[in-house]
């Protein structure tokens, strides 16, 4: 069965290595190698790894983490939605979505966004989301990358999140409140 739960500093080596495999696996056909190089290769830095406690979450497949995704719940952004090659595929990157998207209703986010890669705009669009126009990613150290912004209103999430997506969203405010 696959969980979610809010990463923590056991967690960072993991999302570093899916984000990295992730991108060689999937963004291969659309990116030079070397920009792919650049953009995930390296070893983590003490900011990633307080990104990744502090605001990613991890999908969790028979103990092993396959899965990353971030939100930013004030300005609705959505990013880091990664999946493990070997697990590529099988709906991770969907949940992850969803449950993102949900954890976003319970904030009161209205609307969304993110910078989707070229080879991820199709899955975006298929979940509901908006946007055709390819732009400019540029990173924190300099990187250019195409990408296509998107976005979705979430008018109705709070109707259309399953019972699931509301208790998984509970246990987080609940183990976040106890510290």
């Amino acid at each position: 069965m696959l969980t979610i739960r809010k990463a923590n500093r056991h967690d960072v080596c993991d999302a570093w290595d899916i984000r990295k495999t992730s991108v060689h696996a999937a963004c291969a056909e659309y990116y030079p190698e070397a920009t792919l190089s650049e953009w995930v290769d390296g070893t983590p830095t003490d900011k990633w790894a307080s990104v990744v406690e502090n605001d990613f979450y991890v999908a969790i497949y028979e103990e092993l983490v396959v899965g990353t995704g971030m939100l930013t719940v004030g300005n609705g952004q959505i990013d880091a939605i990664f999946v493990r090659p070997s697990h590529m595929g099988l709906g991770i990157g969907r949940k992850m979505l969803q449950f993102l998207e949900a954890l976003a209703g319970v904030h009161g986010v209205a609307a969304m966004r993110l910078d989707a890669t070229l080879n991820a705009a199709a899955f975006y669009r298929r979940c509901g989301w908006a946007g055709d126009s390819i732009s400019t990613y540029r990173s924190s150290r300099g990187l250019e990358l195409a990408c296509v912004p998107m976005t979705k209103h979430l008018t109705v999430r709070a109707s259309v999140a399953t019972s699931d997506d509301i208790r998984l969203v509970q246990d987080i405010r609940h183990k976040s409140e106890d510290g």
